[in-house]
């Protein structure tokens, strides 16, 4: 069955639901239980009940034409345009209100006006016996009884439309249409004060009216309550399927909100799906909005650690294996300074990131140089110094996220001394970026501490003494004691 065919079953669905509760339900009742009418004045009501009614659908189904048009041009269309899906898809994101409008038209045109004017005609030629006046009552309870069918079907035909919705959402990701920005048709404020106000009032509005045409047509007191007994046994079962109705409209959407919720705290990363025209599309919204970004991070940081990481190991390791230990070593002195300084979480996995990535500007510098065993001269050792500047530029042919960015002070800086003797901008103090000081203290630990081909590391004891004297001019002096610390209690627990 296709989505059209089978949108247009739910909608006959509640327009018989509706029309049984509303108009013969309630409708029929109050006619032939609140009067008493002989047998040929029975039938001729029906008779023009039947003319009535059949008049109003014949004005409802040519209303209901012209608000499914779009629907089914779009659905019938083999090629469809993206300005009939947006007709389409504004049609259905509309049609609970269509509905309503509908309905409280061709009841009035079709229901009530025709069946007052018959209805007077009866009176008038002798055919039925009763006041005129009943008539403008009758109208009234034809408005009453028009508005419970209208709320009825509003809130049916919202669960028929949001897997509308959802179906020409997946046709416009087929066919790549741009979905129309959503509006709020019936805000969930006038939802709740609406439907609160036609619980509440029409239940007190159609007694009181019934009591009116009742009490003029019979005096006793015995049959009086009778009636009025039957009368509250529909008017609370008419409110508590209203309220039922209301309840689940709102209940819904929520849930689907406490199960994405659930399904975050549980790593599972999945947007919902938003048919509603209410505040509940822009709550659905802002989530969906959320995940997208979760997921449009962890696929940047995920590409980005894939592509540089594979491109570092495999050109610095083809080079020199030393540069490759050297960076994963720096990267995990570095969280250690950084958890013992308490930084945050992301913070230190930015610094973990800036750590590995730290040298990989040695690609550039030339293999005589870097793999140099011996010292180097001065101008050996000002191309050496050039390769922060190196590394950061490669970086910035990658195009780094924003969320990555703080990952290259770390690499242009680590070189920098506190005392303002480093390069490659001989930066003072905590003029340093943050990530550039903690780096600093690692990396040279780790070069004073590893073996090279041309001479073997010097013990860890020594090397720590080095950063102890170089604290407050060549270190960051805080930092520096947390690795000193770091380090002297690690070697106090192994011996």
């Amino acid at each position: 069955m296709s989505a059209i065919k089978r949108f247009e079953r739910h909608l006959l669905r509640n327009y018989l639901i509706g029309s049984f509760v509303a108009v013969f339900g309630v409708g029929c009742l109050f006619i032939f239980e609140t009067l008493t009418f002989t047998g040929t004045e029975q039938l001729i009501l029906i008779g023009i009940m039947f003319f009535s009614v059949s008049l109003m659908v014949l004005l409802e189904y040519l209303v209901y034409s012209r608000h499914v048009r779009a629907l089914r041009y779009f659905f019938q269309t083999d090629f469809p345009s993206l300005s009939s899906f947006q007709n389409a898809y504004r049609t259905a994101h509309r049609f609970p209100v269509l509905t309503v409008q509908r309905i409280m038209g061709p009841h009035f045109l079709g229901l009530s006006v025709p069946s007052s004017l018959l209805t007077a005609l009866a009176i008038s030629q002798g055919w039925l016996r009763m006041p005129y006046y009943l008539i403008g009552l009758a109208c009234f309870g034809a408005v009453l009884v028009a508005i419970l069918h209208a709320l009825i079907e509003f809130f049916l035909t919202y669960r028929v439309t949001e897997q509308m919705l959802l179906t020409l959402e997946k046709h416009a990701l087929d066919r790549r249409f741009d979905v129309p920005k959503k509006t709020t048709v019936v805000t969930l404020r006038h939802k709740m004060l609406i439907s609160t106000l036609i619980i509440g009032v029409f239940p007190v509005m159609l007694f009181v009216l019934a009591s009116a045409v009742q009490l003029t047509e019979n005096e006793s007191l015995r049959s009086y309550w009778s009636w009025a007994t039957l009368i509250l046994v529909v008017i609370l079962s008419v409110a508590t399927f209203c309220s039922l109705l209301l309840y689940e409209n709102i209940r819904k959407p929520i849930a689907i909100l406490q199960q994405g919720i659930q399904d975050v705290e549980n790593n599972r990363l999945i947007s919902l799906p938003n048919p509603y025209s209410d505040e509940f599309s822009h709550l659905v919204s802002g989530f969906n909005l959320m995940m997208e970004g979760i997921k449009k991070r962890d696929e940047q940081n995920e590409q980005l650690l894939d592509s540089l990481f594979t491109l570092f190991a495999a050109t610095l390791d083809a080079r020199d294996p030393y540069t490759a230990g050297h960076s994963l070593r720096v990267a995990a002195y570095s969280v250690e300074i950084a958890t013992a300084a308490n930084l945050p979480h992301e913070q230190i996995e930015l610094l973990r990131k800036s750590a590995l990535l730290h040298d990989i500007g040695k690609i550039g510098i030339r293999d005589d140089v870097l793999l140099k065993e011996g010292r180097l001269t001065d101008e050996e050792f000002q191309i050496i110094q050039q390769h922060p500047v190196i590394g950061v530029h490669i970086l910035s042919q990658v195009q780094l996220p924003k969320t990555l960015q703080p990952i290259l002070p770390g690499v242009k800086y680590h070189h920098e001394r506190y005392d303002g003797k480093g390069y490659p901008e001989g930066l003072v103090g905590e003029d340093i970026p943050l990530f550039g000081r903690i780096m600093a203290i690692a990396d040279a630990y780790d070069a004073m501490t590893s073996d090279r081909p041309y001479r073997k590391g010097m013990p860890v004891e020594k090397a720590l003494s080095i950063l102890e004297e170089g604290m407050g001019t060549q270190w960051d002096a805080t930092f520096t004691r947390l690795f000193l610390d770091l380090k002297r209690s690690l070697i106090k627990d192994v011996s």
